[in-house]
């Protein structure tokens, strides 16, 4: 399997080659040069598969045997989900009138990240103990990809990891995940700025392609294809749970509503779609909509400000994994997406031609949600189920709720990603007027000593953080023998 820029300058490379990779050196994000096609008869033998094996089988097609072993494979995808919680690793919830409720959060960090990024982290460590090589990992987060990702290497020798933080922009708990961290390999910065400014000096970094290659720089946000590969088992499972009949010819539709904030999740939904498998994709945010905007109107344009609110990882403006679907649907047109994004990244404003509005349109449809949207659903929920939903899970099953108030609620059953764990957002549980359930490893966060480096207006973010690479670098040089170069 190769892997292409979605800009199309930059060569192709393996599945190594993207992992250890952040933008590719174009400006793009890689992608499959081809997709796999799955027929009937695939889709009927993998039905009856685990989430994990899902996974395994995603892998091995897009990674291949010559890179790693289909028993070396296996063998780091079950290390990978060996400290999750739920036996199932992810569960589906049957809830009153249909709302089905896929729970993606049973890792150490109670988030969907630590799915792919536990999975990731396996994958690094593989190839640096073949290499015999050190990286420095660099990470923007808006809220749970930071933890999942710390939890991911931490204590790793050959692994540096520097995450960006919003400062404020967290919920307490997420921010404490990160900063309780003390292993001498994670370094946690809190930045004065939301989290579309914070990307802003990674993407420089990124974008000095010697500085990259000289320190064995790399990235662990939803740019990295090995999150999104993972991502898909998302959708195959939702779809086997939910399926009303694996009898029938053609299969049936499932309905997948996807919280979208950086788009990961999202392109993984349209992979899998293109790939063969019957799903609808609904895109939730919550009001930072230009998700929601390019999909209703092919209006991908910034709003003048991010605006807070109680679903914090979603309060993005720059929704980068949307070029991955743009290059998707318009057939792979490297050339066109390369115009498109950089006009989009000169004037913050973009207007989709027609044609490829109108397939982003039938691939997905979306909704906006309110803050009063997010806890008037988390209220409901509670009262209907006994069951508290995160306000990112809040987002989706607000979907869910709007169809079937409409008395819109077809024979096409529907599934509602949930990303995380109503206990790491107590104050939007308070703010539903409800009680949170906190577990003991989460309340003994506030008696941890933490670390955080800040990163105020004013300083030179970028310069910072290249410091910061440099010294990792000099550290591991300092302790490695350079027989090992």
């Amino acid at each position: 399997m190769k892997y292409v820029s979605t800009r199309g300058v930059a060569p192709c490379v393996d599945f190594e080659g993207t992992l250890f990779s952040g933008y590719a050196p174009d400006g793009g994000l890689f992608m499959p040069e081809e997709l796999p096609q799955l027929d009937r008869e695939t889709l009927l033998k993998w039905s009856a598969l685990s989430y994990p094996s899902l996974v395994k089988e995603l892998c091995a097609l897009f990674i291949g045997p010559a890179l790693i072993t289909r028993d070396d494979l296996d063998a780091l995808i079950d290390r990978a989900f060996s400290r999750f919680r739920h036996r199932e690793v992810v569960h589906l919830c049957r809830l009153r009138d249909g709302l089905n409720v896929l729970e993606l959060w049973h890792g150490p960090t109670h988030a969907f990240k630590d799915l792919s990024l536990c999975c990731t982290g396996q994958f690094l460590q593989y190839f640096l103990q073949k290499r015999k090589e050190h990286i420095t990992v660099v990470v923007g987060t808006s809220g749970d990809t930071g933890s999942a990702a710390i939890e991911s290497v931490q204590g790793t020798k050959n692994v540096d990891i520097i995450v960006l933080l919003p400062k404020g922009h967290c919920s307490k708990i997420q921010e404490l995940q990160m900063t309780t961290v003390l292993q001498e390999n994670v370094h946690v910065f809190g930045v004065e700025g939301n989290s579309d400014e914070l990307d802003e000096p990674v993407k420089a970094v990124f974008a000095d392609v010697g500085f990259v290659s000289e320190h064995n720089v790399m990235s662990l946000n939803s740019i990295n294809w090995s999150r999104v590969l993972v991502q898909m088992a998302h959708f195959f499972f939702a779809y086997f749970r939910c399926a009303s009949s694996m009898d029938v010819d053609p299969l049936p539709l499932v309905e997948v509503v996807v919280p979208a904030g950086a788009a990961g999740n999202l392109a993984a939904g349209c992979i899998a779609q293109k790939m063969g498998l019957p799903v609808r994709l609904v895109a939730a945010v919550n009001c930072n909509d230009i998700i929601h905007r390019v999909v209703q109107q092919g209006d991908f344009s910034l709003s003048k400000a991010v605006t807070p609110t109680l679903a914090s990882a979603m309060d993005i403006q720059v929704p980068y994994n949307m070029e991955r679907i743009f290059w998707l649907l318009s057939g792979g047109d490297s050339k066109a997406t390369k115009a498109l994004m950089e006009q989009f990244e000169k004037t913050n404003s973009l207007r989709l031609p027609h044609e490829l509005h109108s397939m982003l349109s039938g691939a997905m449809t979306s909704e906006s949600v309110s803050d009063e949207t997010i806890t008037q659903t988390m209220a409901r929920c509670w009262d209907e189920n006994q069951y508290l939903l995160c306000p990112h899970s809040a987002v989706t099953v607000s979907y869910h709720y709007q169809q079937t108030d409409k008395q819109q609620s077809s024979c096409i059953p529907r599934c509602c990603l949930a990303p995380a764990s109503a206990a790491k957002f107590p104050e939007a549980v308070l703010a539903a007027r409800l009680t949170p359930e906190t577990p003991e490893e989460i309340l003994a966060l506030e008696h941890k000593v933490t670390r955080c480096t800040p990163m105020r207006r004013g300083d030179n973010w970028t310069l910072m953080l290249r410091s910061t690479i440099e010294d990792c670098s000099r550290r591991w040089w300092g302790q490695a023998p350079r027989a090992l170069e």
